[in-house]
């Protein structure tokens, strides 16, 4: 089976790659940009049959030009949100990925693409249908965007050709392979770092209606990210949009303590509560920034039941596992 990985050498894109070589897949076309640099690690041990570079690559696909593919597990975006170049954004996250369902289309590949909780911006359900999708940001409106054309097509039936079309909304997704991704990495891999330096954590202070690291997200594991993408990827016969994160929102709160607690375990320390973290300094509160006052969700929550009804049981993570599992590693490396 030959696989196509867009944004390869990034954070799920690179741990797709790891999970398909488990999996004995190593017929992998791995596309991302070739001066990624510290992305480019991301692939370092890991098997791939052709590497293309992200300027090229769409354009020969819609050609044909790497054969039979089954399918294309597609990650590449721009995934900043907060970006503010629309024209870069729109590009990137529409335009390529309309390219590349056209392509599918003719070719008869099926694909696996990245959409984002980020299309629910303000709203406070999670259902993906149109009455909940309200996004702050113009990374929203560009993924939300692709998700209507998705839409249209598989209700007229234009995108039959492709056999299979999934969107999976990734909610706010932590672990392995993020280190190249600097402000935009995981609040876990940022509470680690801070803790590592100084031997303490921030968090933002009260906003939004929500007490100090009250805010409150569905943080979700890369594995269980994956897992939903292998899920798909053997049941050909499911299209649609769908919810990817665990179903459970949980405040930044329970990420810096489990982050703490972790960490402290490591040293042969006892756990803290929350508010023992905060008296002895070890959780720091910060003022809420004001660029981001009005663009920002302080509430996420997957709502799973088209993932259930699609026939996908699958077991979620919860923060204190899987933070606890990610830090584990990190202070390996």
């Amino acid at each position: 089976m030959k696989v196509v990985v867009t944004g390869a050498a990034g954070f799920i894109g690179s741990n797709l790659v790891a999970a398909l070589n488990r999996a004995g897949v190593d017929e992998i076309v791995a596309v991302d940009v070739p001066d990624q640099g510290a992305g480019l690690e991301n692939l370092s041990g890991l098997r791939v049959a052709d590497y293309a570079p992200r300027s090229i690559f769409y354009e020969r696909f819609a050609q044909g030009a790497f054969g039979k593919v089954e399918a294309v597990l597609h990650q590449g975006a721009c995934s900043d949100t907060t970006a503010s170049d629309t024209g870069y954004v729109m590009h990137n996250n529409f335009e390529l990925s309309r390219q590349l369902l056209d392509g599918c289309v003719r070719q008869g590949a099926r694909l696996i693409y990245a959409s984002s909780a980020a299309t629910y911006g303000s709203s406070r359900t999670f259902t993906e249908s149109p009455d909940s999708e309200r996004p702050l940001n113009i990374y929203g409106q560009s993924k939300l965007r692709f998700d209507k054309h998705v839409r249209t097509e598989l209700a007229s039936g234009a995108a039959s050709g492709a056999r299979q079309v999934v969107g999976l909304r990734y909610f706010n997704v932590y672990g392995p392979r993020e280190q190249h991704k600097s402000r935009m990495a995981s609040v876990a891999f940022h509470h680690f770092h801070q803790f590592q330096e100084a031997g303490r954590v921030r968090l933002f202070g009260a906003y939004g209606g929500y007490g100090p690291g009250e805010q409150s997200r569905d943080f979700i594991h890369v594995d269980d990210v994956v897992a939903i993408n292998l899920w798909f990827l053997e049941h050909r016969d499911v299209s649609g949009i769908f919810n990817t994160g665990t179903g459970r929102a949980q405040p930044f709160n329970d990420v810096a303590l489990t982050v703490v607690n972790t960490l402290l375990g490591r040293q042969g320390a006892p756990s803290l509560s929350l508010q023992e973290a905060v008296a002895t300094g070890r959780i720091e509160y910060i003022p809420f920034p004001e660029d981001l006052r009005e663009r920002y969700q302080c509430f996420t929550q997957a709502d799973l039941q088209a993932l259930r009804r699609a026939g996908c049981e699958h077991d979620f993570m919860d923060v204190q596992t899987g933070v606890a599992r990610y830090v584990e590693a990190l202070a390996r490396t």
